[in-house]
């Protein structure tokens, strides 16, 4: 009697093969939301102040012209990196412009990203625990529901966060895990827009609605046209998500399809800021405050308006607890790459993988209790880092063209780029100082 056959007839892997089993990759759906997660960080509640400072068709034309300009770089980006053997943005940066190049896309990615992080933390704990500014005492949700007890004082909420939240996220060694945590996230900002539009439509049939300014008011003399210059880098700043686009690309079977998930996040992007600055422009109109997140806790009169701004708060916080893992992704790779040049992939290294990632966490905890009011230092940064890593280095390397494959139109877009992000960080700066000045004078 023979024995019995157990071995298939056809294996489905030739054991003489020596290559590997196929390598997973990363979904477009995820890349779309992993990108557009990246774009909607706070900067979705700054909107609606720069509606108010420079009108709707003003606010409307330049959402629309930074959209564009952020696809644009990201084109460029990508391009460039296919080009040559890079798979990160320093490692384009170092084919451009040498060792001196990735240290700086390095550095800069690690401050916005690290100093993103904090202020996120900061404002969740706000939202979670409240906080005192000028002697008056905000209540946070956990008050608000429960009165205040020590467990729900700042720093246990936000223990509880980075414990039972945060560190499982920052623990997914590939960015298309955090997919989901994306989708959730966006689908949150999106609920927040909802929201808006049913309060604004609902105040425009009961005749509640403010009369919003088409275009800028300048009655006021140098003061009002100079702080036009304050509004247009917030625009700039909320389309900046450049840091994350190789490692969601890279994870995509051609790397290239990253730029139609751009394509379609930037669209939803700016739709989604859009509606929000007109929505809540006409809600509060010359009201409309710097953070309008502080509208909704003024307008709470009633036990429905109460309701609606918890659920406003709340889903504002998850939305930004979703956010963080994103920005701690690109963090953490960025100081491995700047550290371990040399070294196999973080990936496939536990040592080098925890090593960072929880010094990042703790550090990041640490400064959001120590150090709750960070806005001014961050301010001057982000006027200039921001702006760097979306338009002036995309713009650099294709001005630069190291692998001869820049057009002429690219590199005249590329020009004009690279002059008006200079030119939004030099006023930028210019109008933060005058601010902060004006403010001491005070």
């Amino acid at each position: 009697m023979t024995p019995a056959i157990k071995a298939p007839l056809l294996p489905s892997h030739d054991p003489s093969s020596s290559s590997p089993p196929e390598e997973k990759h990363g979904s477009f759906a995820g890349a779309i939301f992993n990108v557009s997660t990246s774009i909607v960080g706070a900067g979705i509640m700054s909107i609606p102040a720069a509606f108010k400072v420079l009108g709707v068709i003003p606010s409307l034309s330049i959402i629309v012209i930074i959209a564009w300009l952020s696809n644009v770089s990201a084109g460029f980006l990508m391009k460039s990196t296919v080009a040559g053997d890079a798979t990160t943005y320093a490692g384009v940066m170092k084919e451009s412009f040498g060792k001196p190049g990735s240290v700086a896309v390095q550095v800069i990615t690690m401050v916005v990203t690290f100093g993103s992080m904090i202020i996120f933390s900061i404002i969740i704990g706000d939202v979670l625990s409240g906080n005192e500014k000028g002697g008056v005492i905000h209540l946070g949700l956990l008050q608000g529901w429960f009165g205040s007890h020590w467990w729900n004082t700042r720093f246990f909420s936000l223990l509880f966060i980075f414990v039972f939240l945060f560190l499982p996220l920052v623990l997914c060694r590939r960015v298309d895990r955090l997919a989901l945590s994306s989708a959730i996230s966006f689908l949150l900002a999106l609920f927040f827009v909802i929201i808006s539009s049913v309060l604004a439509i609902v105040a425009l049939v009961q005749g509640r609605t403010k009369s919003p300014r088409l275009f800028p008011d300048l009655n006021n003399g140098g003061q009002s046209f100079f702080n036009l210059f304050t509004a247009s880098p917030v625009i700039v700043t909320a389309f900046t998500f450049h840091f994350n686009l190789h490692p969601v690309g890279f994870e995509l079977k051609d790397p290239l399809q990253v730029l139609s998930a751009t394509r379609v996040s930037v669209i939803l992007c700016a739709t989604i800021y859009s509606a929000t600055g007109l929505f809540c422009y006409l809600l509060f109109g010359d009201s409309t405050m710097t953070d309008v997140l502080m509208n909704f806790d003024e307008s709470s009169g009633s036990s429905i308006g109460s309701l609606l701004n918890d659920v406003v708060r709340a889903s504002y916080a998850i939305h930004l607890m979703l956010v963080f893992p994103l920005l701690n992704f690109s963090l953490r790779a960025n100081l491995d790459e700047l550290l371990f040049p040399k070294k196999v992939s973080l990936v496939n290294d536990n040592k080098r993988f925890f090593g960072l990632t929880f010094p990042l966490l703790i550090s990041c905890f640490l400064a959001a209790i120590a150090i709750p009011d960070i806005w001014y230092f961050f301010q001057f940064l982000g006027s200039t880092s921001t702006v760097s890593i979306a338009f002036i280095f995309p713009a650099a390397i294709v001005l630069r063209n190291v692998n001869g494959i820049s057009t002429l139109k690219e590199k005249i877009v590329a020009s004009v780029m690279f002059a008006l992000a200079v030119a939004t960080s030099i006023i930028a700066i210019s109008t933060n100082i005058y601010s902060f000045t004006e403010t001491e004078e005070a």
